[in-house]
């Protein structure tokens, strides 16, 4: 980043200015004489025909060879730190994004830029009311209580009005103070007694405080088996930065909001305190808290999700990716990127460190540690007495269900088993919903939803049909709207709702609960498996990641075959490591744990590694099929998306684009063509894929290729770099 030259009182100047908007570029603004503005400095600046908020990114001598407009004002709050200015830089490269786009994602709360407001609070003074009356005792006693609250919530709390409060108050048994609503984080203790790690886990801890030691940016796989305390090692390494540093600032990703809660009440265990959070189920009060306090610097830890990279971390020394194999971590709507990927490129500007976690690698992960870009960090073993569990496979060619049914007999064998020994099951299949099709039995119509080649799925607990790609939901009708029919639609095949109506119905003694995205209160259902409350937990993949439920012994995945089909290069690996991380909730203490598969291809590699426990092995082939095919991570991918209402424009548009492509050795152009989800909400889509050889810098390609077409209004084009989606 250049440094913003030295320019006197009396001296004019201009400074650069990018706005969190689609524009091509920073402009630049005459500064005036009273104002001293740096880089990152938040203004507001004349945009058009309104005053619009951005951040200074350059300052320039003299005031340029033409007119300009002036700064308005400072907007206040910390600048933006040259870390974060280089990344959104970085990334609008990459990414082939205007640099306005990617600093959208940074500004994530204007708020948060203004100091925190504050409220008037109440605690217990030194005098004594000059009348006591039972509504005043009630209010004494709730203070008491709550120590210090508001004249709301004092109220509430004994039963009376605020006029009682303010009385209080006035006599001085009640004192009165001013506190602000968005309070700084507690500071985390690096000295507080972690769980005592076994022999392996010291060793892995160790090699971590040593990365953290040397300094700098350092890039750490930490490869451990499911259950092997990952989570514990690196909390070490954290206690190593803080000791080191007391003001640094720490990111912890996580791909799931629901695994937030569990790391929490570790961390809080651990160092003594809460971290903030960031993800999209925050509170916008929460958000600008965060935001707020990470930009100021006091926000030591940070649990959040992929965005939480965005934020204004001015002295960021660790990031860690937790679950790092897992697809969410890669944003496909709006600025597509890969959380993972970018985690390690921020803690390079930044030079900081950088942990990868995972039980089961991602292959560009792995295929780094292997080369020395990575160091490498295993955990081979479960901790004490806890085994990784038995897995098995059930052919269903030879042991089908019954008909109108999901549960092989031998899966229900065990699961009977399992409750007679007083132990838990978790019977996984990722589909929301209790059937993934409806269709009419007397024309064969297909239920779909509006504008879209989504089927609808049915959610039979609601009584609606739901699509999950568009979010549109209706009643399940009673006739079919093709034929009007009556009482013809039926489901076809399962979801969870569909299995846990099965799961009733043959142990009608257990208690049996559904835990997916669609769960209201997932907490609860995760404290009550815990408690073992829930003999048989019915969950998709949100039931796979990060639990640790002592009574689950027996795992059995309804059909271990659903993510193998499609043209997806990285399926085969995502179904091993699913498998893997749902095989793994099984036998966690001391009981040895099971898991069974029923699948119709028993033979294939992926559930033959996992039945071998030969995870290298499999990625090896893995490696060499991709290696082949010159695909990631030994070449490189982008698409190019097209949408429009009109499908002749689309098609127009797409064929021009490919025929304008330039001519490169090593790139090769696929399309364009129609993706499976050919058309979501009115809007048809076509999709060109673009494979190239390893040292090409693709990004640079695309922004050549993009400056020769010119589209349309009506057509929106797209470019993801590294696409994981291919629907």
């Amino acid at each position: 980043m250049p440094q913003a030259p030295t320019v006197t009182e009396d001296s004019p100047y201009r400074v650069s200015i990018l706005f969190p908007l689609p524009l091509p570029e920073a402009f630049d603004y005459l500064v005036p004489p009273e104002m001293c503005l740096q880089p990152g400095d938040h203004v507001v600046a004349p945009l058009g025909k309104r005053a619009a908020r951005g951040v200074v990114w350059a300052v320039k001598p003299g005031p340029g060879e033409r007119a300009l407009k002036q700064v308005e004002e400072p907007a206040g709050g910390a600048p933006l730190p040259e870390g974060t200015r280089l990344f959104v830089d970085w990334l609008s490269r990459y990414l082939v994004q205007s640099p306005g786009i990617v600093l959208r994602s940074v500004l994530r709360s204007g708020d948060a830029l203004k100091p925190s407001p504050t409220e008037t609070v109440y605690r217990r003074g030194s005098g004594e009311p000059d009348r006591m009356t039972d509504a005043r005792g009630r209010v004494l006693d709730a203070v008491e209580v709550l120590h210090e609250a508001s004249a709301a919530d004092l109220a509430r709390e004994a039963g009376v009005t605020a006029s009682v409060v303010k009385g209080l108050a006035k006599s001085g048994a009640l004192a009165e103070l001013t506190r602000p609503v968005d309070p700084p984080f507690g500071l985390p203790d690096s000295e507080r007694e972690g769980l005592t790690l076994t022999m392996m886990q010291a060793e892995a801890a160790g090699v971590l405080r040593r990365l953290v030691r040397a300094g700098g940016f350092q890039a750490a796989l930490l490869d451990g088996v499911t259950g092997s305390g990952k989570t514990e090692v690196y909390f070490e390494a954290i206690a190593e930065v803080l000791r080191r540093e007391p003001g640094a600032q720490i990111l912890i990703m996580l791909p799931e909001i629901a695994l937030t809660e569990a790391v929490l009440s570790r961390f809080k265990a651990r160092f003594g305190v809460e971290p903030a959070l960031w993800h999209s189920g925050a509170s916008p009060k929460a958000r600008r808290r965060a935001w707020r306090e990470v930009a100021e610097g006091r926000a030591r830890i940070v649990v959040g999700a992929r965005s939480s990279l965005f934020l204004p971390f001015p002295k960021l020394r660790m990031v860690i990716v937790d679950e790092e194999h897992d697809p969410t971590y890669k944003q496909d709507e709006g600025l597509p990127y890969q959380g993972r990927d970018l985690a390690v490129v921020r803690s390079k500007i930044e030079g900081a460190m950088v942990i990868l976690a995972s039980a089961t690698p991602s292959l560009e992960s792995l295929s780094n540690a292997l080369a020395g870009r990575y160091v490498h960090v295993r955990l081979a073993a479960r901790p004490g007495a806890a085994v990784l569990p038995e897995v098995d496979t059930i052919d269903l060619r030879e042991h089908p269900a019954e008909t109108g049914r999901w549960l092989s007999p031998p899966m229900i064998e065990a699961v009977r088993d399992t409750l007679e020994r007083g132990e838990q099951c978790l019977l996984y299949l990722n589909r929301r919903g209790y059937a993934p099709l409806v269709l009419c039995r007397t024309c064969g119509h297909r239920m779909v939803s509006p504008d879209t080649q989504s089927y609808l799925v049915e959610h039979r607990y609601t009584g609606r049909l739901v699509c999950h790609v568009t979010g549109f939901s209706m009643p399940k009708p009673a006739h079919c709207p093709a034929c009007n029919a009556q009482d013809s639609l039926t489901s076809i095949g399962p979801g969870v709702e569909r299995v846990a109506e099965e799961a009733k119905l043959t142990f009608p003694d257990a208690s049996v609960e559904i835990y997916s995205s669609d769960s209201r209160s997932g907490a609860e259902i995760v404290a009550a498996m815990e408690r073992g409350e829930i003999d048989i937990l019915v969950g998709t993949q949100i039931a796979a990641k990060g639990h640790n439920f002592p009574g689950l012994t027996l795992v059995g995945v309804v059909d271990a075959d659903l993510g193998l089909a499609g043209g997806d290069p990285r399926a085969g690996e995502r179904t091993f490591q699913t498998l893997v991380q749902v095989a793994g909730r099984a036998g966690r203490a001391d009981r040895p744990g099971r898991a069974l598969l029923q699948t119709h291809q028993p033979e294939h590699d992926a559930i033959q590694a996992l039945i071998a426990g030969d995870r290298d092995a499999f990625l090896e082939m893995e490696a060499m099929v991709r290696e082949s095919l010159g695909l990631p991570p030994f070449g490189r991918l982008a698409a190019i998306g097209f949408m429009s209402m009109n499908p002749e424009q689309v098609d127009r548009v797409a064929n021009d684009y490919a025929a304008k492509a330039p001519n490169s050795e090593g790139v090769e152009i696929w399309g364009p063509a129609e993706p499976p989800r050919a058309m979501i909400r009115g809007w048809h889509r076509r999709r060109i894929l673009v494979r190239a050889d390893k040292e090409i810098d693709i990004s640079a390609y695309l922004r050549a290729w993009s400056k020769r077409v010119k589209t349309p209004p009506s057509v929106r084009v797209s470019i993801d770099v590294e696409p994981y989606s291919f629907i």
